[in-house]
């Protein structure tokens, strides 16, 4: 079977580029952490002379010595043992911008409900014989897990399949062979033939395509529906963000009619997914993550990592979910951080879990700093891999440049941890 873990081993070739891009960038860093800054790049060149025939070789004695290079997280951690985070620091960063008000949670919640009201009706109206299961919220918002702003929500578009007539394949066992790449294949058709199941019309070579299904919700809701008349009955600017592959409504709360009302409030993003449920298995219709495959549907492993760390909070008081939220907003706040989706940071905490047993609510800082060189070390070697499909690697996502940028500030933050929290 195919192996999805696409790491890459940071050596010699690389130190050059790696090297310019220190130098290129100390002093976007200088104001906020500029002795650390200041002493690797100083570090990196003091050996480095122009007419040395060996400079490529200079370069990595100079970035070993920088102790990067090939560095496990447990020697990166014993090698700046002496700073520690301060833990009060911490903890005032999480509850003054990681955690969010509960007046803000419910107001955005409150909004998005509305929102999802609106085009469960409207798709009753429009298609009465599609079926469709009860619309909900879902993600970061609802689980508590957003941070910063409560600036995005998911509406769940659950779709009703007849189980005799529709198998969920998993990704491993396609052609695709790719573990979060499932397809969902039509049964039975030489005793129900096609147009038995409304979700027909949307067969790709025998397979419900996703893609197709979003491109008709598309045209349904977001280029259909009546957004100004839906903004003056909420109070609230609404409108379909056009252009891409997701299914995605920006809305600013009262602004109806973009008059400049509250121009300073930030934008709700509310993303509708539909969905597929079996047993613990849910897929979702979103082309963005399983392209150039139209009929392949993605498996989400989010109902499984944030079930897994309330299981593990609820079992030792423990303060895993906290440290979650308060990396993704550091990530969030950070421009070289922020390409780092949440899911790295979700299984890298699951993973540390499985080591780690302190997780009690005096450890955040300390965990939070575990975790910092853990992440080095996984972004060294280009790979951090699903705590529930290990063969699926969480940063291959991410290009050359980004994991140059990200590793960089983290190794920065190792010594002058305050540089995350600005």
């Amino acid at each position: 079977m195919m192996d999805f873990r696409s790491g890459r081993r940071r050596g010699e070739e690389g130190i050059a580029a790696v090297i310019d891009f220190l130098l290129s960038n100390a002093r976007l860093v200088l104001g906020v952490g500029g002795a650390a800054v200041l002493g690797i790049a100083t570090l990196v060149v003091k050996h480095v002379s122009v007419e040395d025939e060996k400079v490529e070789q200079k370069m990595v004695e100079s970035w070993e010595e920088l102790g990067l290079a090939s560095a496990s997280p447990a020697q990166i951690g014993k090698s700046l043992e002496g700073v520690v985070m301060k833990e009060d620091r911490l903890q005032q960063f999480y509850y003054t911008r990681a955690a969010l008000g509960p007046m803000e949670v419910r107001r955005a919640q409150s909004l998005a409900l509305d929102i999802c009201t609106e085009i469960q009706g409207f798709l009753h109206t429009r298609h009465p014989d599609m079926p469709l299961g009860e619309m909900s919220l879902g993600g970061s918002l609802l689980d508590d897990l957003e941070v910063v702003r409560a600036d995005h929500a998911c509406l769940l578009v659950p779709l009703q399949l007849e189980a005799s007539l529709w198998h969920l394949i998993p990704g491993e066992e396609t052609l695709l062979t790719h573990p979060l790449h499932w397809m969902v294949r039509r049964v039975n058709l030489e005793y129900f033939p096609r147009g038995r199941s409304y979700w027909d019309r949307f067969l790709v070579g025998g397979y419900l395509s996703s893609e197709s299904l979003v491109n008709m919700l598309s045209k349904t809701v977001m280029e259909t529906m009546n957004w100004p008349s839906i903004s003056s009955i909420l109070d609230c600017r609404v409108q379909p963000v056009l252009g891409g592959p997701e299914l995605c409504l920006e809305i600013r709360p009262g602004d109806p009619d973009g008059g400049g009302r509250n121009v300073g409030d930030p934008p709700l993003f509310i993303s509708m997914i539909p969905v597929l449920r079996e047993d613990d298995v849910v897929l979702t219709g979103q082309p963005e993550l399983t392209a150039p495959w139209v009929n392949a549907w993605h498996l989400s492993l989010y109902p499984w990592e944030t079930r897994r760390l309330a299981q593990l909070d609820e079992s030792d008081g423990g303060c895993r979910r906290n440290v979650l939220k308060t990396l993704k907003a550091v990530c969030k706040l950070n421009p070289a951080l922020r390409p780092l989706p949440s899911a790295p940071l979700a299984n890298l905490i699951l993973h540390l879990s499985d080591r780690e047993n302190d997780w009690s609510e005096g450890s955040l800082a300390a965990r939070f700093q575990q975790c910092i060189a853990e992440l080095i070390g996984c972004l060294e070697q280009g790979a951090l891999h699903s705590y529930f499909k290990p063969a699926v690697n969480l940063l291959g996502s991410l290009s050359e440049e980004q994991v140059d940028q990200m590793g960089f500030m983290l190794y920065c933050a190792m010594s002058e941890p305050e540089i995350l929290l600005i």
